[in-house]
C-alpha cells in the first residue's frame, strides 16, 4: 500500500514478523536496524556533511538590547 517497497523494524521486532501474513510481507525489503546509523544510512539520500557551530558564535552574531530598563521583561513567580 502508498509504495511503500522498503521497511526498517527494530531488530528486537524480527520475532514479531512471523505474526504478519506473508501476502503482507511480500514485495518489501524488511531491514532489521539496531542502530539510528544505520536507519539515517538508509533513509538519507544525500551525504551528511557536518558543520563547526558554537553557541559562543551564535550569540555573537545577535545584536545587543539597547535600552533594556531593569527588570523589564521579568516576572516574578
Amino acid at each position: 500500500r502508498g509504495g511503500i517497497k522498503t521497511v526498517l523494524i527494530p531488530e528486537e521486532n524480527v520475532k514479531d514478523l512471523a505474526e504478519i501474513p506473508d501476502n503482507i510481507k511480500q514485495g518489501l525489503e524488511i531491514i532489521p536496524v539496531s542502530h539510528v546509523d544505520q536507519v539515517l544510512e538508509r533513509a538519507l539520500v544525500a551525504e551528511l556533511e557536518p558543520i563547526e557551530w558554537s553557541e559562543a558564535d551564535d550569540l555573537a552574531s545577535q545584536p545587543a538590547p539597547h535600552n533594556v530598563p531593569d527588570g523589564a521583561g521579568q516576572t516574578a513567580h
